[in-house]
């Protein structure tokens, strides 16, 4: 028999998946449900142990940087303190020049920290000095203090930012950091105090130099600490934790890499890790000197590492304290914890499997002899005799309904046979039919690849296998003769009378040139002998290629889109009937110019009345819209629009063909005026 040839071999196979039992798979569909439990309870206890350890962890390291920012304060408080307690006996000895530079090296001798230190008078103060004074001292790297008075023979220092900043300041702050040095170069801020003559006029600054090595010393010993903590809680040493010192727009006052100081920016390196907008409020946060929190302890992408980020403002500067740590490091704690829930809920469900697995395939053994007999129905023994199932339940059901179909299965499967013969020879005519249809449409693109004053774009998609939407183009003595129509109906008939339309337009454009003649000479043609009363609605045009001048006649169809550079607008069409409905029927004919980049968009009305699962149209309003956002060009235009019809419609089964024809010119020969 027909069907007997194809279930021995299922048979067999079937045989070979003894595991593949009603038993086997009720037990997994419980495994499956308390995995997907375990995976949820594990998926909210490891988030909130994350955000537990997260604000934890961030406590720890917002304490060493109040360590670090005291730190800092106090180092930058000596230094002004020093300069501060010397300021009444330089402006003593204002009249004495040759007393100031004892007082600069006696500043630098007793304060360590406090690398140079220099007093640079505005212009001619002391005219026997020369233009430029500026007493002065430092400290070599051997700790010797050295001194020097300088003339005009130094750098001029009274145009530089720093020194007219200062003056015009009036008051005691800290500059900008630097590079400088004697011996070597390295980062430098000085505190600058404003000297007072005896009428109260500012005459010079006084320069307090100090490097900033101290605070990347500080800040490597702050990173070591963490270092030895990551050690001992991961057992691994990666050298992941960094700390650093910014200024308020992010570049760098310390870094293990000294070239990126005062170089590097910070920012630059802050992306977002998955939850768009955090690393750009982040770096808000911090230009403004605001404090890292939980709300704001989100991970991000630095240095293409998944990090969190802790920062807190440096006291009395615009500096910023930020420590990077790594994800990994912090979230460990809460791994461990995840594994052994994990490992628990496993326990739990093997026991819990085994039970069920036990319980079920007793309950299910009836349906296995039930089973046993079937398999010998579907080798083809429809007059298998069915055992007696002594329980009057759903199994007892099942059997008296297997009895039922052996009585009809024989007549079934020869009707199968026979619908399954005719399905499949009327599915090959079919995909035939569709093959020869869409081979008569315009398929190739760029459809001029020679040209570059027209780019044009179609494409059609049928409701069913075969369609009655039609689209076709051809060049003409340097004229485009472009149609687009729609078959009354759909299905075969929409199709034939599609490709008689499509003939027609090629062979009456090929000896017309006005769009009206050309619809009139195809109408009166469809109209003849038109038994089944079938029409199509038709848009012809004519583009003159040198001038973009168009000429334009509508049969019913559908109004075009106008997309030029002031806008998308509707293109306004005469109210002529459809082609094929009366003979003799004048056509009315219309002109506009094309600017260059005009797009012109033509459709079926299966794109505007496209609906969705609740009837709603997709309408001109929603057409108009996504071709005012789409790009200009004509498979842009063409893509856009699908993608936002598809969207619309969702699941929404397509009720209709749907043709979409985009033409832009683009004669780079021609300008617009």
């Amino acid at each position: 028999m027909y069907f007997s040839r194809f279930a021995l071999p299922l048979h067999n196979m079937e045989k070979k998946k003894k595991n593949r039992s009603f038993a086997t798979r009720l037990s997994r569909w419980v495994l499956l449900a308390l995995l997907v439990m375990m995976g949820i309870i594990s998926y909210i206890f490891y988030d909130v142990c994350v955000g537990v350890i997260v604000s934890v962890q961030g406590n720890n390291f917002h304490g060493s940087m109040q360590s670090s920012d005291i730190c800092i304060s106090d180092v930058m408080s000596d230094v002004s303190v020093a300069v501060t307690n010397n300021i009444f006996d330089i402006e003593r000895n204002l009249s004495q020049p040759d007393q100031l530079q004892p007082i600069m090296e006696r500043i630098v001798t007793q304060n360590p920290r406090i690398r140079s230190c220099g007093i640079s008078f505005v212009e001619n103060y002391y005219p026997k000095k020369g233009r430029l004074f500026r007493p002065y001292a430092w400290r070599t790297d051997s700790m010797e203090v050295k001194t020097r008075q300088s003339g005009d023979v130094l750098e001029d220092y009274l145009n530089t930012e720093k020194f007219t900043e200062a003056i015009a300041r009036d008051s005691a702050c800290w500059s900008k950091p630097f590079i400088g040095g004697h011996e070597v170069r390295t980062s430098l801020v000085s505190y600058q105090y404003p000297i007072h003559d005896q009428q109260g006029k500012v005459v010079a600054v006084l320069d307090a130099d100090m490097s900033l090595d101290f605070m990347t010393q500080l800040l490597d010993k702050q990173d070591s600490i963490f270092m030895k903590d990551a050690m001992l809680i991961s057992g691994e040493n990666d050298d992941v934790f960094h700390s650093y010192v910014l200024r308020n727009d992010g570049t760098f006052l310390t870094h293990i890499e000294p070239r990126r100081i005062l170089k590097g920016n910070f920012f630059v390196h802050v992306k977002d890790y998955d939850e768009p907008g955090v690393a750009e409020n982040t770096i808000k946060e911090m230009k403004e000197g605001v404090k890292s929190s939980d709300e704001t302890s989100k991970p991000l992408m630095i240095n293409r590492r998944d990090t969190y980020l802790f920062y807190a403002p440096v006291t009395g500067t615009d500096w910023i304290l930020a420590v990077t740590v790594p994800k990994g490091a912090i979230d460990y704690f809460t791994l461990i914890l995840s594994v052994f829930v994990v490992v628990m809920f496993f326990i739990v469900i093997f026991v819990t499997y085994l039970v069920c697995r036990l319980t079920i395939k007793r309950a299910t053994k009836p349906l296995k002899r039930l089973a046993e007999t079937a398999d010998q129905v579907a080798q083809g023994q429809f007059d298998t005799p069915l055992p007696a199932i002594k329980h009057n339940d759903e199994i007892r059901q099942l059997r008296d309904s297997f009895e039922n179909m052996q009585h009809s299965l024989t007549d079934y499967i020869e009707e199968l046979k026979d619908t399954t013969a005719s399905k499949a020879s009327m599915e090959n005519e079919l995909k035939i039919a569709h093959g020869i249809q869409m081979s008569m449409l315009p398929k190739t693109y760029p459809a001029f690849p020679e040209r570059n004053d027209i780019d044009i774009y179609g494409q059609v998609t049928p409701a069913k296998a075969v369609g009655g939407d039609l689209y076709d183009f051809f060049i003409r003595d340097e004229k485009l003769f472009f149609c687009i129509g729609d078959v009354s109906g759909k299905g075969v008939p929409a199709s034939l009378v599609m490709a008689v339309t499509r003939s027609l337009f090629r062979n009456v454009a090929a000896h017309m040139t006005e769009p009206d003649k050309i619809m009139a000479e195809l109408s009166d043609a469809l109209s003849d002998h038109n038994e089944t009363s079938m029409f199509v609605t038709l848009f012809v045009g004519m583009l003159d290629l040198a001038t973009g001048h168009l000429c334009y006649s509508n049969a019913g169809h559908n109004m075009p889109l106008l997309m030029t550079n002031e806008g998308t607008l509707i293109l306004s069409c005469d109210p002529n009937i459809p082609a094929g409905i009366s003979p003799g029927w004048k056509f009315t004919s219309q002109q506009l110019d094309l600017k260059v980049g005009t797009t012109l968009f033509l459709y079926t009305d299966g794109l505007n009345e496209a609906e969705d699962i609740h009837h709603n149209q997709f309408g001109m309003e929603r057409m108009q819209q996504t071709a005012a956002a789409a790009d200009r060009k004509p498979q842009s235009v063409i893509t856009a629009m699908k993608e936002a019809v598809e969207q619309f419609v969702g699941e929404a089964e397509q009720s209709d063909d749907m043709t979409m024809f985009a033409i832009q010119y683009i004669n780079t020969q021609k300008t617009n005026p």
